[in-house]
């Protein structure tokens, strides 16, 4: 089969200290700081074969996801940008959805034909924080698109506890093609979903509520935020486009940052009591947090989603006076999550269709990196087959 696939040369940075679990297994904890001179290409990858509890997928969707145009991009050194787990060489893509082509011998979960969305976290259920509920933490972690071959390709075969069903998406929207592609965009979905109700402890409705960054997951979060409940959502962004695609989301006000004092604004919204939920999915935590800080509501909360390698200047006693809580949050596996998006989905309290920009053949999924590293399209679909 044909896969985009991504290889870069181990050179770890002078500074960074190369741990004997990373040795032993080939992998990069901080990818930025050891993956050199990467390379983008669709070429030829084996053709998977499910295991015994896997399922052969026929890739039907596959988004682009920020961390994939990290990979494409890199710093004045020629270093990846994406900061996190890494196995190069691997096929990229994780947020996708196709449809059951094959089944191990003891699946018992799903059967050739269904539609399905996938986890791109491979927890291992056996791990102390798998144990204790927290798979997003998985000791044993695999990431589809990160360790090991994703979804950019005509095939993937993954375990069956990973598969949800989508046909209720297909349902709501009338056909199979746009359940696909709705259906990839549950992942994202579902990262936003963690954030803002499992890691956030969400936030009751007619909270004001507060976005900084307008890709994907900052989309997801204001379509989330409003099905909620929020009473006044405010978005930052610095995309012409991108603000446009938050307005019809559900933002009710979408601001430039280089054109106003952010704090300033949500202050001023808030009749100077301050938001009570802020997402920072801008990827410029350096710069959005000390805004956020000093817009906190008395017993606000501060999400971290953005990924970024930055240390954050952060004033405690802001943190401590209004009683303020900040919080972390990767993944989007467990708690429910995959299910609920779903069903949201499915029942036509979600609709994020209007996020979709723009869309690529296999043999065009370079192009579609490339355009997205513009930083002005919501959601850029490849379809493999």
């Amino acid at each position: 089969m044909k896969g985009l696939v991504l290889d870069a040369k181990w050179k770890p940075k002078s500074d960074y200290k190369v741990s004997d679990w990373e040795k032993e297994t080939g992998k990069a904890v901080t990818g930025s700081s050891v993956w050199h001179n990467p390379t983008l290409e669709i070429r030829d990858w084996p053709d998977p074969t499910p295991g015994p509890k896997e399922v052969l997928i026929d890739i039907q969707a596959c988004g682009v996801c920020g961390s994939d145009m990290h990979f494409y991009e890199t710093d004045d050194e020629d270093y990846i940008l994406y900061p996190g787990l890494t196995k190069f060489p691997t096929i990229l893509g994780h947020e996708f959805s196709g449809k059951v082509a094959e089944v191990g011998k003891d699946v018992t979960l799903l059967q050739v034909g269904d539609m399905v969305t996938v986890e791109e976290m491979v927890w291992c259920g056996r791990c102390t924080p798998c144990r204790n509920g927290f798979p997003n933490h998985c000791t044993n972690l695999e990431e589809i698109g990160f360790t090991i071959p994703g979804a950019f390709a005509n095939f993937i075969a993954v375990d069956e506890k990973l598969c949800w069903k989508i046909d209720g998406i297909a349902e709501q929207f009338g056909s199979e093609e746009m359940g696909y592609s709705i259906g990839a965009l549950t992942e994202p979905t579902c990262v936003s979903y963690n954030a803002l109700f499992e890691r956030g402890e969400g936030f009751r409705p007619g909270h004001y509520f507060g976005v900084f960054g307008a890709g994907s997951i900052g989309l997801a979060a204001i379509g989330l935020a409003k099905a909620a409940g929020a009473g006044t959502i405010v978005s930052f962004e610095i995309s012409p486009q991108r603000m446009e695609l938050a307005k019809k989301i559900g933002a009710d006000f979408v601001y430039d940052p280089r054109e106003v004092n952010p704090h300033e604004v949500l202050m001023e919204h808030s009749k100077g009591e301050g938001f009570d939920f802020l997402y920072e999915a801008s990827g410029v935590p350096e710069i959005v947090v000390p805004e956020m800080v000093k817009s906190l509501a008395i017993n606000g909360k501060i999400v971290q989603i953005g990924r970024a390698a930055q240390s954050v200047p952060m004033y405690l006693e802001t943190i401590q006076v209004r009683r303020g809580q900040v919080y972390g949050s990767q993944g989007h596996s467990g708690h429910e999550n995959f299910p609920n998006v779903i069903r949201m989905v499915s029942a036509g309290r979600l609709d994020l269709s209007p996020i979709i920009t723009a869309q690529y053949k296999l043999d065009d999924a370079v192009k579609a990196i490339a355009q997205s590293t513009t930083r002005t399209d919501g959601k850029i679909i490849v379809r493999p087959n």
